[in-house]
């Protein structure tokens, strides 16, 4: 039986230029798809995000940058939070280097019990590893700034404590901000706040040029001294007891003091304690100050 011969599947003339068409047309068509999907994906190489426009932009940025601040507006103060996350959360949030927890109570509790004031007074001077205002300056956060995070923390871990006063408008310079020292423990009443307020807005209203009383004129005494710096300075705070401050003629308030040496009365008024700043904000001499703390102790005794 012989086999039957192959068909030829191209039978006619238009058959044989459809094939060819389409031998050619075919592979195009693929082709283009191909480099439109190529095309279309992203591409991520070596040096590609350096010519983006944000990369160039800080490349070419100049090194100092003046910002321009309008200084009569109202200063805007961080929260407790912001404040927290921006400098304490760095040890804090993790309990680093022995530092209480955030929210951790057990952490909080024995530095709770110290009062509001102690904690302030300890975040400002710094304790331990830590450092004085968390390693930052005045200038990147006032004092009061760093008492709203004081509170802030302390209130996750189980306090009550009010925020510190708020500075009086116009306050800037040391006795300003000294004068925004711990005051406010947990619970202050209304008409504590409104004593550390009169004399936060004391303290900046002082002429600091005229601190020195007796430093301008050498031949005032020491009594004349001590009475002029009292008037000047001491009496924001003395004069009334704000700020926990022994009333001026008051033995009682001043009994418990005097019982230390007059030496460590002389450096307190010095170096500061509580709320009161360094010699009282003021730029007064050593010798002025401690005519001024004579003129109020023999008025208490």
């Amino acid at each position: 039986m012989s086999e039957a011969p192959h068909g030829n599947p191209i039978k006619t003339p238009a058959q044989l230029l459809a094939v060819v068409i389409a031998g050619f047309a075919v592979p195009i068509i693929i082709i283009v798809m191909l480099a439109y999907y190529v095309d279309s994906s992203t591409r991520t190489g070596a040096g590609t995000d350096s010519l983006a426009e944000t990369a160039v932009a800080q490349r070419i940025a100049p090194l100092a940058q003046v910002e321009i601040r309008d200084a009569n507006a109202p200063r805007v103060y961080r929260t407790g939070e912001e404040v927290y996350k921006a400098v304490c959360s760095a040890c804090h949030a993790a309990g680093t280097a022995g530092a209480p927890k955030f929210t951790n109570t057990a952490d909080w509790s024995p530095r709770i019990a110290q009062g509001f004031d102690t904690l302030w007074h300890t975040a400002l001077t710094g304790k331990g590893a830590m450092p004085a205002r968390g390693g930052t300056s005045p200038d990147d956060f006032s004092d009061y700034e760093i008492g709203r995070a004081v509170a802030y923390m302390a209130n996750n871990a189980g306090a009550n404590f009010a925020d510190p006063p708020v500075p009086a408008a116009g306050a800037s310079g040391a006795a300003a901000a000294s004068a925004a020292a711990p005051a406010a423990a947990a619970g202050a009443s209304d008409a504590g706040a409104a004593q550390a307020a009169a004399a936060m807005a004391a303290m900046a209203s002082i002429p600091q040029a005229a601190a020195p009383a007796a430093g301008a004129t050498q031949s005032a005494d020491a009594s004349q001294a001590g009475k002029a710096l009292y008037t000047q300075i001491c009496q924001a705070c003395h004069a009334a007891g704000v700020l926990n401050a022994p009333k001026f003629g008051d033995k009682e308030a001043w009994a418990p003091r005097l019982k230390d040496p007059m030496d460590t009365v002389y450096n307190y008024a010095l170096h500061g304690k509580g709320a009161m700043p360094p010699k009282g904000g003021s730029t007064a001499s050593d010798a002025d100050v401690k005519a001024a703390v004579d003129y109020m102790v023999s008025a208490a005794k």
